[in-house]
């Protein structure tokens, strides 16, 4: 009974060890010099860096999304703005703006499509505005919330946070502050998602292991 069971157990193991196999640090991921702290170190951390400009982004939020269905509760994911110049600023201050309004969700997809689909450039707080009014919101609550404090330092956090990643482009995921996935090395958007749950998995046998 004991041999049968052993034997069970090496099967089972099987593939995980190929697929293990299949993912290597440097080839298919990225290992930061420097980890970064997370936020909840009881959890596996991904963030999602991207931008309302990129198309890339655009397309890989969907795939994002479906992946996000299937995570277990022992995974924290959340999405970071990156900034590279002033109207990325902008638009990581429209992340943070929606968010405080508790209008993200309403707003996410149209945040891409008007910068990508209809070729509007949302370069200033009023262009932003324009967008925010037509889905409800106050124009007063937004010129309040999206000069505030709150969210000009989440800003400027979410801008220190993608430079310790070493971000170059976008999207890109990060995992448990010690991992970077690009599509480029992943081989392909829907394979950054897999080299992602592969990394979830070592990180979760770290957590399991202390």
């Amino acid at each position: 009974m004991i041999r049968t069971l052993s034997l069970l157990v090496c099967l089972l193991l099987v593939p995980a060890f190929a697929s293990a196999q299949s993912y290597v640090a440097g080839t298919h991921y990225d290992v930061l010099d420097q980890p970064v702290r997370t936020r909840d170190a009881s959890k596996v951390e991904v963030v999602e860096v991207f931008w309302y400009g990129c198309s890339h982004c655009y397309s890989f939020e969907p795939i994002v999304q479906q992946w996000k269905k299937t995570v277990a509760g022992d995974v924290d994911f959340w999405s970071s703005p990156a900034m590279w110049n002033n109207t990325m600023k902008l638009h990581a201050q429209a992340f943070y703006t929606a968010k405080a309004l508790g209008v993200l969700d309403q707003l996410h997809l149209p945040l891409f499509t008007t910068l990508l689909v209809e070729r509007k450039r949302l370069s200033s707080q009023d262009q932003i505005a324009e967008l925010f009014t037509d889905y409800g919101v106050d124009r007063e609550a937004f010129d309040k919330t999206f000069g505030s404090f709150s969210v000009v330092s989440q800003v400027k956090q979410a801008d220190a946070r993608a430079r310790s990643y070493k971000v170059s482009g976008t999207p890109e995921v990060i995992v448990n502050g010690k991992y970077r996935v690009s599509a480029g090395k992943a081989g392909g958007q829907a394979d950054m998602m897999k080299v992602v749950d592969f990394l979830v998995s070592l990180e979760r046998a770290n957590l399991a292991s202390r």
